[in-house]
């Protein structure tokens, strides 16, 4: 386990986010993106070694941050997380749910374990820490984040399961969103394109996804970039986004908008 100094925190005024996921990719960026905001961090990854070594680079750049191992499909290590967040820094205000994979496999053939792998990641893994860390901000409020993708909302062939479970999780988004409202917790997603991170390089090395047609794809012309990702985290975590509830903001570059041939 990572710690900080041994100065008490609890009294003083900075946001403590839970980032699940938060050691590689996205999480990593959208980690070090909140801790240089000022926020203190729970990193929370699979990899406990990786979450280790992402909150002792968030330390040395003057940051506060926590590492610890958690896989997201036990809700009960959801749960240690969350409490982590609330021992260590005194409470929890915001989560960031980063966790995920992506293993594109035609559907004809595609296992029956496999689909349930990513249901349990994707959506399953999703609510149990949406669940974990409203349970600590019940009475003071707070804000959720969910990464989802375009594949909420684009068909992509190769990709029942995770087209699937994305679309469940920006549901999972306005529902949660509606039902605790009344504790002032805010729900919402972000929904990038193909991001420029290890898993993308991987699925092109692998001819699953082409990059120049990708980049020809998108109005902008590039992948998304992780700092583009967390941007848009941090302005739904923050007070700016006080109203906004419920929603899902696609990070892509105008994929979703570009209808033309």
């Amino acid at each position: 386990m990572i710690r900080s100094d041994s100065r008490s925190m609890a009294n003083q005024h900075k946001r403590v986010i839970v980032v699940y996921g938060g050691a590689g990719g996205i999480g990593a960026e959208v980690s070090a993106h909140l801790a240089a905001g000022g926020s203190w961090v729970v990193i929370a990854d699979l990899n406990e070694v990786e979450a280790h070594e992402q909150a002792a680079r968030v330390l040395a750049r003057g940051g506060r941050a926590l590492g610890l191992a958690c896989d997201i499909t036990n809700p009960e290590l959801c749960d240690r997380a969350a409490q982590a967040a609330v021992n260590y820094f005194g409470r929890l205000d915001g989560v960031v749910n980063c966790a995920g994979i992506s293993k594109p496999h035609d559907s004809i053939s595609l296992a029956p374990a496999d689909w349930a792998r990513m249901v349990e990641i994707q959506l399953n893994g999703s609510f149990y820490v949406a669940q974990a860390c409203a349970k600590r901000m019940w009475e003071t409020g707070g804000a959720i984040v969910f990464i989802t993708s375009i594949n909420a909302e684009a068909a992509f062939p190769r990709r029942a399961a995770y087209c699937s479970a994305k679309a469940a999780v920006a549901m999972l988004t306005k529902v949660l969103a509606i039902e605790w409202a009344e504790r002032q917790i805010r729900v919402n997603a972000v929904g990038p394109a193909h991001v420029a991170t290890q898993m993308t390089q991987r699925n092109i090395a692998a001819g699953n996804i082409s990059e120049a047609q990708i980049n020809a794809r998108i109005p902008l012309g590039r992948l998304v970039q992780p700092a583009d990702v967390a941007d848009a985290v941090s302005f739904l975590l923050s007070e700016q986004a006080r109203f906004i509830t419920g929603q899902s903001i696609y990070v892509d570059g105008g994929w979703l908008a570009y209808g033309y041939f």
